[in-house]
């Protein structure tokens, strides 16, 4: 059964082109990341109540939420903030939560703040929930307004449209955010004088035209099988449809066109609710998520194109700038694994050389990149994308997943050598050498099982670790106890019927390896000693693991690293009642400031809420914040502790009175800071001074 391999050359010859074929066109074919994305456990519920305090949107909005959502069993927890006209609640889900549940869940959540909406007051908006994204945008792109006049947001606005409805349609495309976008409003403006001699004041004209906008079905047509809405076509979707509404001014029934006696116009709502600042310019920018089984790469080309061709057709004073292309991190970090990779390999072949010869290193040579084709192919079965992650379980395998084909082909030269014709040196080998094999194997699986089983976040993070090792040194094993056994000997038999039969067999380094008689007699008589007193054995064993246990309270402790990234961010927060445009002058001094650091590229801010997130872990969160701002900060070198440390004390030192925080990009799930303080009190001003 063993020998079928070796006494059928077509079928290892096709065995062994099917395994490249399906190799190399799952890797081809396999999404591209940087890192991998995480389960959407996190959401964030915004809820409008105009012109009411902080005070009344806790009690009337709030609480009211709260005590629906807090009904879920699924739900981790929840943090509200409340301030004047809003309400913002964070939800995190438990970590036992999977990908197949996380829609029906928020699908309840929502359910739930259908509840709540039932107890607002009138004027409050419908809560609305949005998912946090575990992952980065692939592309964030800013249209920048160029001249030195006051920037017209609805002109960048009506283009960065255009352009996102272009990107729309490319294929791969899962869906674009908008950042900076102003909202538009129509301003009716009457003159009081005039109101008042037709006997209307504001007010009643207000209430006459929220009356005319009908946005609900007027009433319902029943019959038999089937009920109708009925609805009139009255909403005002246009200036010219507003400027002709009828303005009742008596009770009997005159009426005049709201057009003849206001001046009606259509802008951006004034203050802003959130700004985007590129490069230190008025801008407009959007983010692009991709889907994750497409292959970024090609995603990016066709991209490039569109961009391309939209930054031909702006007229002067606009341009459209890259903020962050996720493509070009991508490509870096896997062209570095996949060289570790590459490189871990040649030195696997080399060490084979020398301690084995030429021949051994050769078929030994072709188990890995079979082994790795296996694993490519399996990645493409069970979805695992090619990211850091991924390819550092492949990095890590290298060592293990060779050590059996390593065996078997010394066994089955050994058996050769010894004048064992080929079939019986296969079934010898590997009669002799499988039960060892699979419980190596078994073990190797079972140590690194607990990885790849890891729950929540954390699992989702790195389990592809676990799971790439477990698949790697699986696929050697079949391979060595089927396909090894007889390429070996096919090569072996091959270079024996090449020497002559005169032919004196010599014992070159590069033939049999390196031999050092000394060190060999003293590692048999190691053997022998630690046979016959096995305690010994066990000693010399333990010793090297407990001295690394003595050492490992000396190491630094830190489970995520600071990420390789020419990167940073920053947020900055003022006090409260600090209106939008006094942040924008705030964060337009500190960016002037941070530039005369040589280290500082550029920096890109975003006023009122988050940043796009340019990098998997930042969640988000923060909308319709006046006093709050992000930013991404580009590098000229990769960040470092140092750069993080020498920025937050210049920020520190110049600019008292704002709260900032600068901070690497780091690996692993969101955190929101390394610790967390929570003071409980019912006295606010006293929780304000003591935080």
């Amino acid at each position: 059964m063993y020998t079928i391999f070796y006494r059928n050359t077509r079928l290892l010859i096709l065995t062994i082109i099917l395994i490249v074929v399906w190799g190399f066109s799952s890797f081809q074919t396999l999404p591209r990341l940087e890192d991998p994305e995480l389960v959407s456990r996190n959401a964030v519920v915004t809820t409008f109540l105009p012109g009411a305090d902080a005070e009344r949107v806790e009690a009337l909005v709030t609480e009211k939420i709260e005590d629906e959502i807090a009904e879920v069993e699924e739900i981790l927890t929840y943090e509200s903030t409340s301030r004047a006209g809003v309400s913002v609640v964070n939800i995190e889900l438990s970590e036992q939560v999977t990908a197949a549940e996380v829609s029906v869940i928020w699908s309840r959540v929502r359910d739930k703040l259908d509840d709540a909406a039932l107890e607002f007051p009138p004027d409050t908006t419908e809560p609305e929930l949005d998912e946090v994204e575990v992952k980065a945008y692939a592309l964030v792109a800013a249209l920048t307004w160029d001249q030195d006049d006051e920037p017209n947001y609805g002109i960048l606005s009506r283009l960065t449209t255009t352009l996102k409805n272009q990107l729309d349609t490319l294929p791969g495309t899962e869906s674009i955010d908008l950042f900076g976008e102003p909202n538009e409003e129509i301003v009716v403006q009457v003159d009081p004088a005039q109101l008042a001699s037709l006997g209307l004041t504001p007010q009643t004209l207000s209430q006459q035209l929220v009356q005319t906008d009908s946005k609900t079905a007027a009433g319902q047509i029943r019959r038999a099988r089937t009920d109708l809405s009925l609805e009139i076509d009255g909403e005002l979707d246009s200036l010219d449809r507003l400027s002709r509404t009828p303005i009742q001014f008596s009770d009997s029934g005159q009426f005049v066109f709201l057009g003849d006696i206001a001046q009606i116009e259509k802008g951006t709502q004034e203050p802003l609710q959130e700004m985007a600042i590129a490069s230190g310019k008025p801008a407009v920018a959007l983010g692009v998520f991709v889907q994750s089984n497409y292959r970024l790469d090609q995603w990016e080309k066709q991209a490039q194109k569109v961009l391309e061709e939209f930054r031909s057709q702006l007229s002067e004073g606009l341009s459209l700038n890259i903020l962050f292309d996720q493509t070009s991190y991508v490509t870096t970090r896997l062209d570095s694994l996949i060289f570790n990779l590459l490189f871990g390999a040649t030195l696997v072949f080399g060490v084979t050389l020398l301690m084995m010869g030429w021949q051994s290193a050769v078929i030994v040579g072709t188990a890995l990149p079979l082994s790795l084709l296996v694993v490519f192919g399996l990645m493409g079965v069970w979805g695992i994308p090619l990211h850091q992650i991924s390819i550092t379980g492949l990095i890590v395998a290298l060592g293990i997943l060779i050590d059996t084909a390593i065996v078997m082909v010394d066994e089955v030269r050994h058996h050769l050598t010894d004048g064992v014709i080929a079939e019986t040196a296969i079934n010898r080998s590997v009669q002799h050498l499988a039960v060892p094999l699979l419980s190596s194997t078994i073990t190797t699986v079972l140590a690194f099982m607990p990885i790849a089983l890891l729950p929540g976040s954390v699992g989702e993070f790195v389990g592809t670790i676990g799971l790439n090792v477990i698949l790697a040194v699986s696929s050697s094993f079949l391979l060595s106890i089927t396909v090894i056994p007889a390429l070996a000997t096919r090569l072996f038999q091959f270079w024996e019927s090449r020497q002559s039969p005169h032919h004196t067999p010599t014992r070159s380094w590069w033939q049999q390896g390196i031999f050092f008689p000394a060190i060999s007699h003293l590692y048999q008589g190691l053997l022998t000693q630690t046979t016959r007193r096995p305690l010994l054995g066990v000693v010399l064993a333990l010793m090297l693991p407990a001295l690394g246990f003595l050492q490992a309270p000396f190491l630094e402790q830190q489970f995520f690293p600071a990420s390789d990234r020419d990167q940073l961010q920053i947020e900055l927060e003022l006090s409260p009642s600090t209106s939008i445009n006094q942040t924008q002058e705030i964060v337009q001094q500190l960016r002037d400031r941070l530039l005369e650091n040589e280290v500082i590229k550029d920096i890109h801010w975003f006023v009122g809420t988050n940043a796009p997130g340019f990098y998997y872990n930042l969640t988000g969160g923060r909308e319709n914040e006046s006093n709050y701002a992000q930013a991404l900060v580009q590098l000229t070198q990769l960040s470092s502790a140092e750069i993080t440390r020498t920025l937050q004390t210049e920020i520190d030192n110049n600019f008292p009175n704002v709260r900032a925080i600068v901070r690497q990009l780091e690996q692993g799930p969101p955190f929101d800071a390394p610790i967390e303080v929570r003071i409980t009190g019912q006295n606010v001003v006293q929780l304000q001074n003591i935080g």
